[in-house]
């Protein structure tokens, strides 16, 4: 068995990726990874040179794994900023740092894949291995993985690989029927307050369609691309992480994870708010909103009920609709625990880290458990 890094997603070819990955999660997708970089978002000059783990037994690839060199802690969710200032306080060099993550998604699903039929149990310590011998010959300061399913960062963990957790708000579908019925489990109070917020869109004349995949057509593209530019810059002070050709590459190559919320003015064809969100066999994923204007509650309709709606009638079970936002807690969404794993090479700092973990996990531990008994439902 042999473990190689790639520095280019093109130098797997595309079904072969994607036969060891599948093609229902669309975030480890060969195309998605693909269209990242060649738009310029993962790059050695975006600070997200790709470093993609390949792990071949008798020339056969088995297993992948998504891998960046990171030169800095943009666009990851799983904030680290402060472990980066005290290796500068102390004189250390904490970037470039190894990470397994999707780029600029906090959605947690599969993050190490293997071929169907492998042993998993029995390849993955030779993965971990290879990846900690990599880390220490390259002088890396740490390896890091974010997001990954329960199962295997649980496995890690057991290789010193400590978890740190953190909580997201999403929604399940309990076989609803329609938008009213998932109404219903609400408490009196808070179920006319988020019928008094859908009320008030409406009341604003604003008109919501969904359009998807391979009917979102170029004008629709470059008009949502508008929205995501100037709501980051309102936010961030930049134009957001993406080109519009990644987008545009997207709906080339895997129109059929794409879902797009739009939010119409009366007497006005053009769309003036845009929710984008992928989706699986499964699950719904909000990703990215952008608006001309602002109107009243018109974020929590087109990023949230509107893909509550959609899940209903497409049969989903579960919207995951982004990271943070306690406000999604009286909408029906429903903490739950995510997960990363971190090795740190540095022996006082790795002991260090793993004490902050200890006490990070107990407190988002409460922090759970409090915001379940925000929660809307009827008791």
């Amino acid at each position: 068995m042999h473990v190689s890094f790639i520095d280019s997603i093109t130098a797997v070819d595309r079904d072969e990726w994607n036969s060891i990955t599948g093609v229902d999660y669309p975030f480890t997708r060969h195309e998605f990874l693909h269209a990242l970089e060649t738009t310029g978002a993962t790059t050695l000059d975006s600070g997200w040179q790709p470093n993609h783990l390949l792990v071949h037994d008798n020339q056969q690839l088995v297993a992948v794994m998504p891998l960046y060199l990171k030169y800095h802690s943009y666009g990851e969710y799983v904030f680290d900023w402060s472990w980066a200032d005290a290796y500068r306080r102390h004189g250390l060099a904490y970037y470039p740092k190894l990470l397994c993550a999707i780029p600029f998604t906090p959605a947690t699903g599969p993050r190490l894949c293997f071929k169907t039929g492998e042993d998993k149990d029995s390849i993955i310590p030779f993965i971990v291995e290879s990846i900690l011998d990599y880390c220490q010959q390259h002088q890396l300061s740490s390896f890091h993985l974010l997001f990954p399913e329960k199962a295997l960062s649980q496995q890690l963990k057991q290789f010193n690989l400590p978890v740190r957790e953190g909580v997201q708000f999403h929604w399940f579908n309990q076989q609803f029927k329609n938008f009213d019925e998932f109404l219903n489990t609400f408490s009196s109070r808070k179920r006319k307050n988020l019928k008094k917020e859908r009320r008030c869109v409406d009341g604003q004349g604003i008109q919501l369609t969904i359009v998807e995949g391979t009917d979102i057509d170029q004008n629709l593209w470059r008009r949502f691309y508008y929205f995501y530019q100037l709501t980051y810059a309102k936010r961030s002070g930049h134009g957001g992480y993406l080109e519009q050709s990644f987008f545009e590459q997207l709906a080339d190559t895997m129109p059929e994870h794409l879902v797009l919320v739009l939010a119409y003015e009366p007497d006005n064809d053009q769309p003036i708010a845009g929710a984008l969100n992928f989706k699986d066999s499964q699950t719904l994923y909000g990703r990215y909103w952008g608006c001309l204007k602002e109107f009243d509650f018109l974020h929590f309709e087109a990023c949230y009920y509107q893909g509550i709606e959609y899940c209903i009638k497409k049969g989903l079970q579960r919207f995951d609709p982004g990271a943070q936002g306690e406000h999604k807690i009286q909408r029906g969404f429903t903490p739950i625990t995510t997960r990363s794993n971190h090795w740190i090479a540095h022996t006082s700092f790795r002991n260090a880290i793993d004490d902050f973990l200890r006490q990070d996990n107990a407190a988002t531990t409460y922090y759970l458990q409090q915001t379940t008994e925000s929660l809307p439902f009827k008791k």
